[in-house]
Parts: C-alpha cells; structure tokens; sequence
C-alpha cells in the first residue's frame, strides 16, 4: 500500500478526518498534502482502512524465532525448546514443520514466512467460488443492495455454506481493489453509486411550507404504529430537475411501493387527481390512512379526503424520520431516478416496471421475503390494485 508521502502520524490524521466525514479537499488542506494524493490514497482501499498490523501474543516473536533456531543447532529437542521458551510443545512442533524441518530451519526465514502468510487481504472468497460469484454480479446488476443479496443466499441455499457470504464481504469486495473477487463497475448499481466506500454523515432536514386544516400525525391511530393492520399509507414526492417529479407511496406493512406519474406537474390541484385515481383503485381494506409530510402539495388534503375516505395525517416539521419508511423507500429510489433527470419522460408504464423491481426484492424486516409476497398474503381475496 503506497503512503503518498504522509507519514505515519500524517495517515493516522487523514483516516479519523475520514471517519469524522470530512471531505477530501478539507482533510487535503488540514494535512498539507495534494488533493489527487489523499483521493488516491483512500482509492487504493476502497475507502476502507485496513487493520493495523499487530503481532499476536500467541505468535512466536523474532527473538523466540532465534532461540529456536540455536537450540535446533545444538541438538535439542523441540520440547526442551518449548520449556525454555515457555511455549507449548505443539506450537515449537509447528513452527519448526512449516518451516523446513530440523535441517533446514532458518529464523529469518521462518519470520518471513510468518509475515507473508499474515498479509491481508487474503483470497477472497467470490475469487475462490465463481457460481457464488456469478449469484451476486447477477444480483448487483438487479440493484440488489448486499444485505438482500446475503439474506436470499441464505434463504436459498439454507445447507450450502459455500454459496453464502456476509454483505460485508461483498461491499468490500465492491470497494476494496486489491480483492480482485468481483466486477467493481458493480458499485454504480448500489443505492449511491459511489466507488469508494464514504463514512456516514449527519444529515439535516430542511422544514416545508404550512398547510391550511392540516391533521396532526399525533392523532393517527394507534394501530398505524403497531404495523399489525395493513392499508396504512406514507407518501412524498421524488423531485427530478426542477419542475418534474413523481408522488411514491408505501403501505406500512408489507413495504409494498406504488409510484404515481405526475406529468402535469406538482401543485395541489395537480397532484390531487393522480393519488385519488390510486387510491379509488384500492380494496377498501387497504384505504385507512396517509401520512404525508408538509408539502404544499398536499394542499388539497381535504378534497382528497373526501373523494377517497382516505384521512391524511402530516408529520412535524423537520420530522422525516415520521414517515420512515417512505424516506427509506425513496433513497432505495434514487438508484433508478437521478435527481438531475427529467420524470416528466416517465411513463406510468415505466414506473410500474421500478416499484416491481422493488417489491420482488427480499427484505430483512420480513426475513428476506420480498414485499409482493407480503402485501399478496396481505390481501386473500385478490390483488389490492384494480388492473
């Protein structure tokens, strides 16, 4: 691993900087070195810091090396090397074994061996097994995340530890080049898109304009809380460039995703008729609430209360963890529609075709079944949408 001319206090700086979420060019600044020699310095791993290299207690030192080494020289036994030591026989026994032999036994030779074999990264395992690793690519260029696809390798080949893996493992496999076990053009297809591996930053959520007879998210029922009852909605807007957008929806439950084309636009009177068409093509046992934040969008809360039954509840200002699930629900989105694209050119169609994408893929908060097959137990007397 090439230092780019920081010293190893320099490093140490550079990887909490890192970790703290400072950007490259702050932490390039901070540390006095070339913006392209800390960027490359951080691609070379991926992001990812690698372990410190510390010698285990358990593990021979080179002085303990050298003692062996004399002791063989003189003829004694490896158990009496191992009481002078103060080491276990079994362990003197190994180390002269992998090392040559009572003939040709060398300290520095064995310690060279010792380092080498203690370098990491080690062959990784989708390097080892190409059927595991074709499973993945195949499942990454799905826009499966790592931890749908280690969650559904497990639940498919529940007996074959050879056909799972940690999603830690893939992502640094994603990330990390010195790997070598997968396609690394892969990482385009995660949720960010990033190459390098970034630590996680707080984020801070800017409040929205008031609304007129607005319900307060603290009179919603309980049971939308419980999740135990289905048909309880959150909705937002995924903003394109400006002015384009799409309306997305989730029902609490089963994490099923509706997306609603908007091509006239994003005001109330616009975006009202488009849910209410939704809506009015549920069952009646999937319409019992939406929660929304502060949009003006939903200005006309009330006209579409009354066309569909459906109550609207609003979260708090700068509340979005209120309607979690539809926060979540549109990161997973950005994945299909860049915040720099046009949505006006979306059809209905292809909007279909992305929440279908998304309901088949697997879940951890429904041990790994996919969101269709949820909402379809959901409902035992046919599909909660009309055709």
């Amino acid at each position: 691993m090439r230092d780019y001319g920081l010293s190893p206090d320099r490093q140490d700086e550079v990887w909490q900087r890192w970790r703290s979420g400072e950007s490259l060019s702050s932490i390039a600044r901070g540390v006095g070195a070339p913006l392209q020699h800390v960027r490359r310095f951080f691609a070379q791993t991926g992001g990812v810091r690698p372990p410190a290299v510390r010698r285990s207690l358990r593990h021979l030192a080179v002085a303990e090396r050298e003692e062996v080494s004399r002791g063989l020289a003189a003829g004694h036994s490896a158990r009496a090397i191992a009481r002078r030591l103060g080491r276990s026989a079994s362990t003197v026994s190994r180390e002269i074994a992998r090392n040559g032999g009572r003939e040709h036994y060398r300290a520095r030779n064995a310690e060279d061996n010792a380092r080498r074999r203690a370098c990491r990264p080690k062959p990784a395992k989708l390097a080892q097994h190409l059927h595991l690793r074709g499973l993945v690519e195949d499942k990454l260029a799905r826009r499966w995340s790592p931890q749908q696809i280690a969650g559904w390798l497990r639940r498919r080949f529940p007996q074959a530890r050879h056909l799972q893996v940690s999603h830690e493992t893939i992502y640094r496999s994603l990330f990390d080049p010195r790997r070598r076990a997968i396609n690394r053009d892969l990482s385009r297809q995660l949720r960010t898109g990033r190459p390098m591996r970034y630590p996680r930053t707080a984020r801070h959520a800017s409040g929205r304009g008031r609304l007129r007879d607005m319900v307060s998210i603290k009179a919603r029922p309980l049971e939308v809380e419980t999740r135990l009852i289905a048909g309880h909605w959150e909705g937002d807007l995924v903003m394109g460039s400006r002015p384009s957008a799409i309306a997305t929806l989730v029902e609490r439950t089963s994490r099923y995703v509706v997306l609603v084309a908007l091509p006239d636009g994003i005001k109330a009177a616009q975006v009202r008729p488009h849910l209410t068409r939704v809506f009015t093509g549920l069952s009646p046992q999937m319409r019992r609430s939406l929660t929304w934040d502060r949009g003006r969008e939903m200005a006309e809360h009330r006209l579409f209360s009354n066309d569909t039954g459906v109550p609207v509840y609003f979260c708090k200002r700068r509340s979005p963890w209120q309607r979690g699930t539809n926060e979540n629900t549109n990161g997973l989105l950005r994945q299909y529609l860049a915040k720099s694209a046009d949505l006006r050119h979306l059809t209905q169609e292809d909007l279909d075709g992305i929440a279908a994408e998304l309901n088949d893929r697997p879940r951890r908060i429904h041990d790994f079944r996919s969101p269709a097959e949820v909402y379809a137990d959901l409902i035992k007397d046919g599909d909660a949408l009309t055709p």
